[in-house]
């Protein structure tokens, strides 16, 4: 069987001893898209039995300058390779349908059963009821529920942080419960850490675009807007401003035309009544 080490930016597969004149370590860089997945290892197993690795990826030899017997041979397998881009993205689209076919179930389940992390208040019915309550009464806010997927999987991961004193926000490890408590508060620590990457599987948008992380397809939105800003203000038509009657809808481009209006069809004369009782701009209103 096949062993994967996950590390920063790369994943690590080591061979079977004997395998290809094994053992054999596969390199294969990440783009922090959640899809590198057993599909993916045996879709390379086969191919490497084939044709040469060598065919395939770049070699990476380590001590070189030892002798023959102590060198190792690191293989690099990246989406550079359009025959690995290619099976990344299908994978992906896979992936992302079984994502958004969970979504919808969770979303019209109504048999969601769960407690509040904070106060430990029940919940029955639908999820989102749990992570409003959350978001309403506690300030602990993880996103629109429907933003969110495996709901209950992600609920259980904050739950067991929180049993074993574990911050949310800067994951530090606290010696009680309300020294915990009392640090999330006064800190504002009640939100989860944005960079830790145990979370993002839980969140659809990191599933929505092949080799992106959420952070990347929010820039782009956000760049995607300021282009389309306008700097030629030369289409902007200024309407002129109308004044209206109190009393029809007759209306005039200057409120001096609009007084001499009242004062002839009205027999009302703004001017001489504020000047009479002396007022101001808000006892007129």
């Amino acid at each position: 069987m096949e062993l994967l080490l996950y590390r920063a930016d790369h994943i690590f597969i080591l061979f079977p001893r004997g395998y290809l004149g094994g053992p054999c370590r596969v390199v294969v860089t990440r783009s922090d898209e959640p899809l590198l997945d057993v599909l993916y290892v045996l879709y390379w197993r086969k191919r490497f039995t084939e044709q040469p690795i060598t065919d395939f990826c770049t070699v990476i030899r380590i001590n070189s300058t030892a002798p023959p017997e102590e060198q190792d041979n690191y293989f690099l397998l990246c989406d550079v390779l359009p025959e690995d881009r290619i099976l990344r993205e299908e994978l992906q689209k896979q992936k992302l349908k079984e994502i958004l076919e969970q979504q919808q179930q969770e979303r019209s389940d109504t048999s969601f059963h769960g407690s509040c992390m904070f106060c430990s208040e029940e919940f029955l019915g639908n999820r989102s009821v749990l992570l409003n309550h959350m978001a309403r009464e506690h300030a602990f806010n993880i996103g629109l529920p429907d933003n969110i997927v495996y709901c209950s999987e992600f609920l259980c991961t904050l739950q067991r942080k929180l049993d074993n004193l574990q911050c949310l926000y800067c994951e530090k490890t606290f010696r009680d419960k309300n020294t915990l408590k009392d640090h999330m508060r006064k800190k504002q620590h009640r939100r989860i850490n944005p960079k830790n990457k145990e979370y993002d599987r839980f969140y659809v948008i990191n599933y929505l675009e092949f080799g992106k992380s959420w952070e990347e397809v929010q820039l782009e939105d956000d760049r995607e807007f300021l282009d389309h800003q306008e700097d030629d203000w030369s289409d902007w038509e200024e309407h002129p401003v109308s004044a209206v009657c109190l009393f029809c809808e007759k209306q005039a481009e200057t409120v001096e035309k609009l007084y001499v209006h009242m004062e002839d069809a009205h027999e009302f004369d703004l001017l001489k009544i504020k000047s009479e009782l002396g007022l101001n701009f808000y006892q007129q209103v």
